[in-house]
């Protein structure tokens, strides 16, 4: 076991996208931040008591699930079709256990299914009506679907069918929510939690849930959370390849995230991560206008930030 030490680092993300001060309202800015607050403090009292650093992402992310400014439970994109279908994953750096859940429909808490996947089933990914099932069955707490539905939500789906569009969130924002920690025994974890693009179509699953595509957690290397065009994480295996160049190409986190961003780009695609190292480097790296953000460590105030600069 590791030797603890007093430090431990926490980051979380509310997404990233097209987030501009022209875009988005003052009292809206003001709401985000406290929510990131919220979730920076939900995770760091439990770092700072010595807790794990996986109890640590999966409350940061519960926040941010309850909070309908973002893509994420209650709040959450619509489908085609006007439903809320929900993915989420954890995953534990100590040993890459790791649960995912997609298309769940009446679980309040989606990150809080994904751990009860990793530790209740024999399984790493659970999707649509056998995920629905599972968590009744696991007594995770339900609601009804139009618990997650927030009119701004119905207005972004009817732009879209008005348009004739068929990418409203790729071309305007993301709001997919995310947590790394590194805690006092010197273990990482990683935890995302979205409701996908809005209008999403025929079972549509993001990079969000997929293990080593929107989250990944190695003590070997760091822990990763993505946000942004799934489809080009998923083809990238971003979150992995981080690791990977850290662990067998002796890249800095930095380093790793920077370049596996720019593959992003080159095929494409867009949006964010955010890491944290073993040895308790933490921060972002982006390719849009914004991404909503947060850091505290055991040696820094908490700070939150919207735009590219701070």
């Amino acid at each position: 076991m590791t030797s603890p030490s007093a430090y431990w680092n926490l980051v979380v993300h509310g997404g990233a996208g097209k987030f501009t001060r022209e875009k988005m309202q003052p009292g809206q800015q003001d709401a985000i931040k406290a929510a990131l607050h919220r979730a920076l403090e939900a995770g760091s009292t439990i770092l700072s008591g010595g807790g794990t650093s996986l109890d640590a992402v999966e409350a940061a992310v519960r926040v941010l699930e309850d909070d309908p400014h973002f893509n994420a439970g209650r709040g959450a994109a619509l489908s085609f079709e006007g439903t809320a279908e929900l993915d989420a994953a954890i995953m534990d750096g100590r040993n890459r256990d790791a649960g995912a859940v997609a298309r769940v429909t009446t679980t309040r808490s989606p990150v809080g299914l994904a751990r009860a996947v990793m530790e209740n089933s024999r399984h790493v990914f659970l999707a649509g009506i056998g995920a629905d099932a599972f968590s009744r069955e696991a007594g995770v707490e339900q609601v009804d679907n139009e618990w997650f539905i927030t009119p701004e939500r119905r207005r972004n789906l009817a732009e879209l069918k008005a348009d004739n569009a068929d990418a409203y969130d790729v071309d305007m924002k993301y709001g997919t929510v995310g947590a790394v920690a590194l805690d006092t025994h010197g273990h990482v974890a990683a935890a995302t939690s979205t409701g996908g693009v809005t209008g999403k179509r025929w079972g549509r699953i993001g990079d969000s849930p997929m293990i080593g595509a929107g989250t990944y957690a190695d003590d070997r290397a760091g822990a990763i959370s993505a946000t942004g065009a799934g489809e080009f994480f998923i083809r990238a295996g971003a979150a992995h390849e981080i690791c990977a160049r850290v662990r067998l190409g002796g890249e800095d986190i930095v380093t790793a995230a920077a370049a596996v961003m720019a593959d992003v780009t080159a095929l494409g695609g867009s949006g964010g991560v955010i890491f944290v190292s073993p040895h308790g480097n933490g921060g972002w790296r982006f390719t849009t206008p914004g991404m909503l953000r947060g850091r505290v460590s055991s040696a820094d105030a908490a700070e939150v930030a919207i735009f590219e600069d701070f």
